[in-house]
């Protein structure tokens, strides 16, 4: 997924986003709320996690914006403001979970996955397709109950094509849900990712719909 930190705390901000890359995820982190805002404009982020106590433009100001535009993002507040009446407002104002500090790495990896799930429309955590199980929580797929061992990359990728299900994804949308704005992609890494795919999965598991991009059948 495409996940944007917007957080002014240096230490705390790239101990996010390391552990988020690792967890296979494309990463931009912004340190105040005038150019969080301006990225969420203008990029289209699956999720956003978001500070209160931000230099030059308030979380809370930054949700009221997003919200008011209507923009498609899942917000997790992550915040010290841990007073009950903190919470409500936050959540009433559109964040779509809240997250107190001190937190746990683990969890708010949980609370992501469980966005995730319900951005996909999906109950368990585990997804299911003819011969494939793909568990995001451990970062395991099998092919006929056997463990096929992918790269992030490709497991993001494949990730996104199975939560899509019937739906034809193009490759500018997949490059933006795989690559932050520090990564230098080739002209055909995506290409060589689907390739290493069939590979991997099987020839017919991808359809590429030339001149748009790829689908994983129904």
């Amino acid at each position: 997924m495409r996940i944007l930190i917007v957080e002014d705390d240096q230490l705390l901000g790239d101990g996010i986003k390391q552990s988020l890359i690792q967890d296979g995820h494309a990463v931009d982190w912004m340190t105040d709320g005038m150019t969080g805002q301006s990225a969420l404009e203008n990029e289209p982020f699956d999720i956003c996690i978001l500070d209160l106590g931000l230099p030059r433009k308030s979380g809370l100001d930054v949700l009221r914006s997003v919200r008011s535009q209507k923009i498609n993002v899942k917000i997790i507040i992550l915040t010290a403001q841990d007073r009950p009446e903190d919470k409500v407002h936050g959540l009433d104002l559109g964040a779509d979970d809240y997250l107190t500090k001190p937190f746990d790495m683990m969890e708010l990896l949980a609370r992501i996955r469980a966005l995730q799930r319900r951005s996909s429309g999906r109950a368990a955590n585990i997804i299911k397709h003819k011969n494939l199980e793909l568990d995001p929580s451990s970062h395991t797929i099998l092919l006929n109950g056997q463990q096929i061992l992918l790269p992030r990359k490709e497991f993001a990728l494949v990730q996104k094509l199975l939560e899509n299900i019937g739906a034809i994804i193009t490759k500018d949308s997949l490059e933006l849900a795989l690559y932050s704005w520090d990564n230098e992609v080739d002209s055909n890494a995506l290409e060589v990712h689907i390739h290493h795919l069939r590979k991997k999965l099987g020839t017919d598991l991808i359809r590429t719909v030339r001149g748009v991009g790829y689908i994983i059948d129904k």
